[in-house]
């Protein structure tokens, strides 16, 4: 078997899906206040952490990130945002890349939900809008831990689905 290069066109294909369908379900299919966000656009970076790793991953979210912002702008763009997306891409790769076990799961979910969620993107919106900080959080602690559950359940199924999709597409 051929090992396929990162930025294949195959890959570069499936990241170009992925971005797609992450703009769609960020911008058109979730719940959306100032401050709260919730909704399944964690989907596709989950997915491209699975098929294609940390790096591209990453740059599903960051991208998907900056082109929904531009496109179909919910508010003010900040870079901030795309940093944290990036990073969130790159976690769920580190942890889901190679197997999808329920510690690794909590580990990603803990990390992308509570760090960089609720620290760093409070963090953003603090400086954006000129919210204080310590408030901003208590808010949105609601919104952390109904994605936690969510992802917490959905991502060991989504291993599976893409467990079965690589084994046809290899075959």
């Amino acid at each position: 078997m051929e090992k396929t290069s990162r930025f294949s066109t195959r890959n570069l294909t499936i990241m170009a899906l992925l971005i797609a369908l992450e703009i769609i379900l960020s911008r058109f299919l979730s719940i959306s206040a100032w401050n709260i966000k919730i909704g399944f656009s964690f989907v596709p970076v989950v997915i491209a952490a699975i098929l294609l790793g940390p790096l591209q991953a990453g740059l599903v979210g960051a991208i998907a990130d900056f082109v929904g912002a531009i496109l179909f702008p919910i508010g003010a763009y900040f870079p901030g945002f795309t940093l944290t997306a990036f990073l969130t891409g790159v976690v769920f790769g580190l942890f889901l890349h190679r197997e999808q076990t329920i510690p690794r799961t909590l580990a990603a979910v803990g990390i992308n939900q509570f760090i960089l969620s609720l620290f760093l993107n409070s963090l953003w919106i603090s400086i954006l809008y000129g919210s204080p900080y310590g408030p901003l959080l208590a808010t949105r602690i609601v919104q952390v831990l109904i994605l936690s559950a969510v992802q917490i359940v959905c991502i060991p199924l989504l291993g599976k689905v893409m467990g079965r999709i690589g084994k046809q597409v290899s075959a």
